[in-house]
């Protein structure tokens, strides 16, 4: 394994706050700065007499990142809150225990649920009675129904056989026309033959061989055979021109009325159906999502009891770092209230542990993926771990913008090169991230380099004369900057302009410089 030198005194030191520290090294630097200007430029003793200047040096450099981050295990199995509200732990297994899966590890206080379990009981049995109901409720509406239809469809029948009857060959019309028109012939029989006795009897009353009390019955005779001849061609007139017809209109209207009376009493059953059919339906949802709550209610009582999924020692969530929304909460103990979702304990599948820093986003071009890492502990003074940059979040942290939304940090993991079972959880550490190491390079104070026209310049002293340089710069390590090309060792370079440097670019060392003096 490559063996790397520690980062000297003028690396970046950050804590477990980025912000505030790289404000605070902000303000030192600017301080600094400010008091070199007053010292070299405003009639300060150099070693010209009139401006500051440092000598280029050739040595070992090593541009790194330091983050303040914290222990954690690796791919821990992490036990959050499961009951969809606040609720008190009655019991909670001691922190550093070695726990075996199926152990008890918290016990929530599910009382209030206990109580809603009995009432969603005695809701979901109503529901359960209500959709049988309605069940029974539809087999009832359909039996009506089809009775409804069946009795409809008879009737139209019935009517259609009553118009067929009477409208078909040899039915009733026909029958009824034929008995009129056999009256009319009797009678005419009947007028015929009292006409041919009459006659007679005329004769025979003539001869005086009849009397006159025959002769009248005979003329009667004829008379009630006219009558009846006369009536039985008005009922036949009647027949055809009323009777018939308007027997025929009844009848036929009768079918009209059935056949409507049966659409009515399909449609009516239709209806009844649907609505009953609907009823059962909204019932038996009402009975499943009562199932449903209950099913859910007893699922929160319990997860009111959670258990080790695997073998592993307990870390309280609340021991290996706070969550920004929540930082006054309590350490976990018996008593503590606890919300939804939250983290409650780290369960350690194994030996493994990762560290875990914060890097801020003005490091963050510096820092990659496989990059080397010396670990210091803070429960191990003295002793330095290797690990490797393994993770970069590809977000910034959102809890920690919710705080404070100036400041981004993306959350960094970091592989360690050890087992040791020293390490746990929790523990505080710092990570000296090695972004680059050389070994021989030219370098020069970050704050003898400007940007002028958009390329890196230095002023060079060069016999007794100021000379402007572009210069290709490398990283640096927030003190020196590495000179690719540009300055030699043993040149020397002014660690302020000349007034004559022309206009400063903002954002320039030299400008906050200025800015700062003009405070003063």
């Amino acid at each position: 394994m490559t063996s790397y030198s520690r980062v000297d005194k003028r690396g970046e030191v950050k804590g477990r706050k980025p912000g505030r520290i790289v404000g605070a090294a902000v303000l030192v630097v600017a301080i600094g700065l400010v008091a070199v200007w007053f010292t070299v430029v405003r009639g300060g003793q150099t070693a010209t007499g009139s401006a500051a200047v440092f000598v280029a040096k050739r040595g070992p450099l090593v541009v790194s990142v330091l983050e303040a981050g914290v222990l954690k295990a690796k791919n821990p199995a992490i036990i959050r809150s499961s009951l969809p509200r606040r609720a008190t732990i009655i019991s909670i297994v001691p922190e550093g225990t070695r726990v075996a899966e199926g152990d008890l590890l918290v016990e929530l206080d599910a009382s209030e649920l206990i109580d809603h379990l009995v009432d969603h009981e005695i809701m979901t049995n109503n529901a359960e009675a209500a959709w049988i109901n309605a069940r029974e409720a539809l087999l009832i509406t359909k039996s009506q129904a089809q009775s409804s239809v069946d009795l409809a469809e008879l009737r139209y029948q019935f009517a259609a056989l009553d118009l067929e009857k009477y409208t078909g060959a040899g039915g009733q019309y026909e029958t009824d026309l034929a008995a009129a028109e056999g009256k009319i012939k009797l009678a005419e029989e009947e007028m015929k033959k009292a006409g041919d006795y009459l006659a007679w009897s005329q004769r025979l009353f003539d001869q005086r061989y009849l009397s006159n009390t025959q002769l009248q019955t005979d003329k009667l005779a004829l008379h009630k055979a006219k009558l009846t001849h006369a009536l039985a061609t008005n009922d036949l007139y009647l027949l055809k021109e009323y009777t018939h017809r308007q027997r025929l209109a009844q009848l036929t209207s009768d079918v009209d009325q059935a056949a409507r009376a049966l659409g009515r009493a399909k449609a009516r059953a239709r209806a009844n159906t649907a609505q009953m059919e609907a009823y059962l339906l909204a019932r038996e949802q009402a009975y499943r999502n009562e199932l449903a709550r209950l099913a859910r209610l007893e699922n929160e009582i319990a997860n009111s009891k959670l258990y080790a999924p695997t073998d592993g020692m307990v870390v309280y969530a609340t021991s290996i770092g706070g969550d920004p929304f929540h930082d006054d909460r309590q350490p976990l103990a018996d008593g503590v209230e606890v919300w939804e979702r939250q983290e409650l304990i780290h369960l350690s599948r194994s030996a493994s542990t990762i560290a875990e820093v914060d890097v801020h986003e003005v490091s963050l071009q510096k820092v990659r993926v496989g990059l080397p890492v010396i670990v210091a502990v803070d429960a191990l003074p003295g002793r330095e771990i290797m690990g490797t940059v393994t993770r970069i979040a590809p977000l910034a942290n959102s809890q920690r913008m919710w705080m404070n939304p100036q400041l981004k940090v993306y959350k960094t993991e970091i592989a360690l090169d050890t087992d040791d079972p020293a390490l746990r959880s929790g523990m505080n550490c710092k990570a000296q991230i090695i972004v680059e190491q050389y070994g021989d390079t030219v370098c020069v104070p970050v704050q003898a380099v400007l940007r002028v026209g958009g390329q890196p310049t230095v002023y060079v002293l060069r016999n007794g004369n100021i000379e402007e340089r572009k210069v290709e710069i490398g990283l640096d390590d927030n003190s020196m900057v590495r000179i690719a090309r540009g300055v030699s060792e043993g040149e020397a370079v002014l660690l302020t302009p000349p007034a004559q440097a022309g206009v400063l670019e903002p954002g320039s060392k030299l400008a906050a410089i200025r800015g700062a003096e003009r405070n003063l």
